[in-house]
């Protein structure tokens, strides 16, 4: 099996996650905040160790501004609805995933917030700015937008949107789904308020575990309340961090195996798992245009993630073919039907590569002749 869906979720998980996800669960196996018994402390010292890994990695400043969630999604919807009131002025890209937008349209109808976006396709980064200064009005507090896409290689240039944001009193939000683990970020240099990603992508960790990070001036309404094993004769949240967003029983072993990629990540270097992604990108991009009928979307910007269609074969039947083969990718729309509109995809999407530090050549020239055998 030829695995190109990195950009869904990795496959295979970095050895460490795999292993300290299974010794969690055989050793470390008591609630964390729920007991002074070994296994709940040996949890909770999983949880907080790895809570220092991702500060350090993530530029955060204080491990208890890391909040974990169930997934990217949740951490997105948190921060959004948290940070909005009524009749605010939000800003996105053309290229956000509906765990942006959907939020977005769910406070419209709400809240009553507007909403504007602005576009990336073809532009460079001054253009991009450009067009946000066009859109910022007085009733604009919030700008959300993805640091990488998930249907190309495009990356926003986040630390010139910060210091904009900052600079004019604007909350500035980053979807990091697709960026973590493959490009460099700092929350603090990039003067970001909140910032949420997965552990099961980039990071290689496994599924079940998200992470919302929360710049060091930023408090927001709680999303859900519950148990946190402080406090417990109040009615209300804990008012300390982490534990006022983290309501109900952590994922441990899933947070264990984020902690066992991310050591794999940091040990193996962005700058290597950046540029071997890169090689990829040309690799196959090459490979794919030598062949008649086919189409690379955005094929000037190398990356993780490479979009690509057949003039005669819908996306879904080029992968039903390629899965026939042994070789997985994802058509669709990805779950990004405005930036595949942005991209100028047909109504049925387009078929996607994701790559990851585990892909190879040798993979590409399998991928190469099952597309040129295709009837």
């Amino acid at each position: 099996m030829i695995y190109f869906d990195n950009a869904a979720t990795s496959f295979p998980k970095a050895p460490q996650a795999t292993r300290e996800a299974l010794l969690c669960m055989l050793t470390n196996g008591g609630n964390p905040g729920r007991g002074a018994h070994k296994l709940s402390l040996r949890a909770a010292e999983k949880i907080f160790a790895c809570r220092e890994d991702l500060s350090d990695f993530l530029g955060v400043g204080a491990p208890e501004r890391i909040i974990f969630t169930q997934n990217t999604t949740y951490a997105l919807n948190m921060a959004i609805k948290g940070l909005v009131k009524t009749g605010d002025h939000v800003l996105c890209s053309e290229l956000e995933h509906n765990a942006v937008m959907r939020p977005l349209y769910a406070l419209q109808k709400e809240k009553g917030i507007t909403l504007d976006t602005f576009p990336v396709i073809g532009l460079g980064d001054e253009q991009i700015m450009e067009n946000i200064a066009a859109r910022v009005g007085q009733s604009t507090t919030l700008l959300v937008c993805l640091h990488a896409s998930n249907i190309c290689s495009v990356s926003l240039p986040i630390a010139k949107i910060g210091a904009f944001c900052r600079a004019h009193g604007i909350r500035f939000a980053v979807d990091a789904a697709q960026s973590a683990g493959h490009l460099p970020i700092d929350m603090c240099a990039m003067q970001i308020d909140a910032l949420a990603l997965p552990g099961h992508k980039g990071l290689l960790g496994p599924a079940g575990c998200g992470v919302l990070a929360l710049g060091e001036d930023l408090s927001l309404g709680t999303f859900i309340e519950g148990g946190s094993g402080v406090d417990s004769r109040s009615n209300e949240m804990p008012a300390a961090f982490p534990e006022r967003f983290e309501a109900g029983t952590l994922p441990t072993p899933a947070i264990a195996g984020l902690a066992g990629g991310l050591s794999f990540v940091t040990s193996f270097g962005l700058s290597t798992i950046e540029k071997h992604e890169k090689e990829l990108f040309l690799a196959a991009r090459e490979r794919i245009e030598s062949l008649a009928g086919f189409e690379v979307y955005q094929r000037e910007t190398p990356g993780g993630v490479l979009l690509f269609n057949h003039t005669a074969i819908p996306s879904t039947e080029l992968a039903r073919q390629l899965d026939k083969a042994g070789i997985c990718v994802r058509a669709g729309l990805h779950c990004a039907p405005r930036a595949h509109d942005a991209l100028g995809t047909p109504a049925g999407g387009a078929a996607r590569l994701g790559f990851g530090i585990f892909n190879t050549h040798r993979e590409l020239d399998a991928l190469w002749r099952t597309l040129k055998d295709l009837p």
